[in-house]
């Protein structure tokens, strides 16, 4: 079985299980006073160009929503792309997180808002029968694989700052975003505005490791205690770190990132010579929404490749999402499943 339906079905790095293994040897301070973690803020700090705070957890949903409670009071109001995960795929757990707050979705091409819809959708500030604004939260890369560019993330932050609104990023896939447009980590995040950031690893080579990084150690606050109260002050911290640590070395998470991104361009050329196939445009990252026909879907589904369905059933939509662990063999093998169906189908 060859699984194109997510990059969550992989397993570990090896350079990242080698340093689980190594961290289990001999003895730590317990709940992220071990070097191990220290080292990963130091290292953090050092990528993104400035002292941040760095907080471990171990689910992109834990991020997510520790992060939006120290920026959004109980009546607060969190902007998002009505496609964004924080409001499809979280189980409520932003409102439950910040005690009530309201998500607003905003629509936007590409599961992305834009400058312009934010300035028209924020309202009720100092009505008291309007929740309150407090914060935008875009997404890397967003639901439909698209990815915004430091500019585009400049202007939402410049009418979001201008409203007073902090900036949270989810960047379950900020790896694959960084390799995509190739900028610096600062200048997506910080220098563009951005506040928070939910730093994913778990889809790019992590067993369960992600980091929330605060760019300014101010915005923290509260945010340690927000974390012992959900659950995610882990007595053995230094497991969560030592995936952080292993991601961060060598690159290695821009190198897992970069594979994907070249296996879903490969994977999107080859589908877009295939008749029947229609692609609105080549992957800005590791994911891409081809139109294939159902005899092709039923066709590479019976021979062993996992597709998944995505949007209206009836369009003939998927999702193919490409990992670090995809290879070129992969890749063709469904290539030519799917050409073989194609033929067929003619």
């Amino acid at each position: 079985m060859i699984n194109f339906a997510s990059d969550n079905v992989t397993g570990i790095a090896p350079e990242i299980l080698e340093a689980i293994a190594r961290a289990n040897e001999g003895s730590a301070a317990p709940y992220g006073a071990d070097p191990l973690t220290a080292r990963v803020e130091a290292r953090l700090s050092e990528i993104f160009e400035r002292p941040c705070r760095v907080f471990p957890v171990a689910t992109g949903t834990a991020a997510n929503v520790l992060a939006l409670s120290t920026l959004v009071p109980p009546y607060g109001a969190i902007y998002c792309h009505a496609e964004a995960h924080i409001n499809v795929d979280e189980c409520g757990g932003p409102e439950f997180y910040c005690g009530g707050a309201k998500l607003v979705p905003l629509a936007g091409a590409d599961a992305k808002i834009s400058a312009e819809t934010l300035a028209a959708g924020v309202f009720g500030a100092g009505d008291v029968h309007h929740a309150q604004p407090a914060a935008v939260s875009i997404s890397q890369t967003s639901e439909l694989g698209a990815v915004y560019s430091p500019a585009e993330t400049a202007a939402i932050a410049e009418v979001a700052k201008a409203r007073g609104l902090a900036i949270h990023v989810d960047g379950a896939r900020f790896a694959n975003a960084l390799v995509s447009l190739g900028c610096s980590p600062a200048e997506l995040t910080w220098k563009a505005g951005v506040d928070v950031l939910s730093f994913g690893a778990s889809k790019n080579g992590a067993l369960a490791a992600e980091a929330v990084i605060f760019f300014d150690p101010a915005r923290a606050g509260d945010f340690v205690f927000r974390r012992k109260r959900g659950g995610h002050l882990f007595s053995k911290m230094r497991f969560l770190s030592a995936q952080l640590e292993a991601y961060l070395t060598d690159d290695l998470w821009l190198r897992n990132a970069a594979r994907a991104n070249a296996m879903a361009g490969r994977l999107a050329a080859g589908l877009a010579a295939l008749p029947g196939v229609r692609l609105a445009e080549m992957p800005a990252a590791n994911a891409l929404f081809p139109r294939m026909p159902r005899a092709m879907v039923e066709g590479l589904n019976a021979a062993g490749f996992v597709v998944r369905p995505w949007g209206d059933a009836a369009l003939g939509q998927v999702r193919l999402v490409t990992a670090f662990t995809t290879t070129e063999d992969e890749v063709d093998a469904f290539l030519a499943c799917a050409r073989q169906h194609a033929a067929a189908a003619e």
